[in-house]
């Protein structure tokens, strides 16, 4: 169950600030759309609607929960990067994968959307001084600073997270 949960294993937070590393990020981050299209390209109608583990989303929840996910995340790097030390807005992420639209839209509606939230986000994080990238928002439920390098990395890996919850709906 923990594979189906983690297919690429859980996010490891990194210890310390490191440039190379973020170039990565952003570049993963960059390169979500295509490789999000890509995969959908191999899959059908049926895989989507179906739940990638018990009591999972479907395919279709998932790729709209990036949507969802990835804008909030935008929203967030721009509070910190224009507020000192914001507390952001949290959200409910599972709530939103229930509602009717996420259930049932095309997932081309999303995929639009993250194209051009993607070529925007990476054209600001790519743009980010380095002591910029030390900025921190404050999330509400947990009480804990994350320093903006820290969600360029959880981001890079939640893309790529759920790209390994699609690729387990996809049938040999």
């Amino acid at each position: 169950m923990e594979h189906l949960k983690y297919p690429i294993g859980k996010f490891q937070r990194p210890d310390s600030f490191d440039p190379a590393r973020l170039k990565e990020w952003i570049m993963e981050i960059r390169m979500l759309p295509e490789k999000l299209k890509i995969i959908l390209g191999e899959m059908t109608d049926a895989e989507l609607d179906q739940p990638y583990r018990p009591d999972g989303w479907t395919g279709r929840q998932v790729v709209h929960h990036m949507a969802d996910s990835h804008l909030n995340a935008y929203i967030r790097f721009k509070w910190t990067l224009t507020e000192d030390t914001p507390t952001i807005k949290a959200y409910n992420e599972k709530a939103w994968a229930e509602l009717p639209e996420a259930k049932s839209s095309p997932v081309d509606v999303s995929v639009a959307l993250l194209e051009s939230l993607h070529r925007r986000w990476s054209l600001m994080l790519e743009n980010i001084g380095e002591a910029d990238w030390q900025k921190s928002y404050i999330h509400p439920e947990y009480g804990t600073h994350y320093p903006l390098y820290v969600v360029a990395a959880l981001y890079a890996w939640h893309g790529n997270h759920h790209l390994g919850h699609l690729g387990l709906l996809i049938e040999d």
